[in-house]
């Protein structure tokens, strides 16, 4: 929990919003996998999500699900992205989530996944189908290991079961600019900035957005007014689509180095409206 505390207070300093960028283990091979989680967070990626491959993704897109398809061809399991996590920690000083959907943690126990992921290093989880309400043993054995708890909001969540969920987590907030799958567009939906004034209005959580965000005039656009800018299907497609490994790994240091510059970027007009 910590280690997310002090990123976003090292940022804050700078006056700039975080970038997190995702990848799912495994992919596009084991091994791989650590080679661009490195280079993304030696790009400029403040934070990073490694996502834990699962066979019915319902909240991703086909780029994202085909990531995960050749990761769990590739043979990944829970134990695997756990030593991708570890692997990450001991090479690069960012903190490391792992993203995953609530089916995996149950069967490899909760306990076990909480201890697990903290003595790898990881600094939390985004468990994206796990309601609030039903979160409560997870939630026991994070704080346990210290391990962040980073809940999903929506535009379509009501104020008050926006209190709710922001009273429960911790770390950040995960905002997700629209309702639908993951996937980059060609534009970011002008609801993200009206959810993160809402959800700021809950909570001293940093509220960070995702979904939708794929080029780095896009990331300054959303850095005007959420503290986190969250990168996953642009990044997964530059491997998708490059020819080979080496290529799509320069594809990926490219890509890291044009978001990190949008996050730096403040223009007028940001929302700097102040948390209760």
């Amino acid at each position: 929990m910590e280690q997310l505390d002090n990123a976003f207070a090292r940022i804050a300093q700078q006056d700039r919003a975080a970038l997190i960028g995702f990848l799912p283990a495994g992919f596009p091979s084991a091994g791989e996998d650590v080679q661009v989680l490195t280079a993304m967070v030696d790009g400029g990626c403040d934070i990073i999500e490694v996502g834990i491959p699962y066979s019915d993704p319902m909240l991703d897109g086909p780029v994202n699900q085909t990531a995960y398809d050749l990761a769990l061809r590739g043979g990944v399991t829970a134990e695997a992205v756990l030593n991708t996590v570890s692997a990450i920690t001991s090479r690069a000083a960012a903190p490391v989530l792992v993203m995953t959907y609530w089916n995996s943690v149950d069967r490899y126990g909760v306990e076990e996944f909480a201890a697990d992921l903290a003595a790898a290093g990881g600094a939390g989880c985004i468990l994206l189908d796990l309601p609030v309400q039903e979160s409560a043993s997870w939630r026991r054995a994070a704080e346990r290991h210290r391990l962040a708890t980073v809940f999903v909001v929506a535009p379509s969540t009501r104020d008050d079961r926006l209190r709710t969920i922001t009273a429960a987590g911790s770390g950040f907030v995960y905002a997700a600019s629209i309702m639908g799958v993951t996937g980059a567009r060609e534009s970011v939906s002008a609801d993200a900035e009206k959810l993160v004034r809402r959800t700021r209005a809950t909570t001293a959580l940093p509220v960070c957005v995702g979904l939708g965000v794929a080029t780095g005039a896009q990331a300054a656009q959303v850095a005007c007014y959420a503290d986190g800018v969250i990168v996953g299907s642009a990044f997964v497609r530059q491997l998708l689509d490059a020819p080979d490994f080496p290529t799509g790994l320069a594809r990926i240091r490219r890509l890291t180095a044009e978001l990190a510059r949008g996050v730096r970027t403040r223009h007028s007009g940001a929302d700097t409206e102040s948390r209760p």
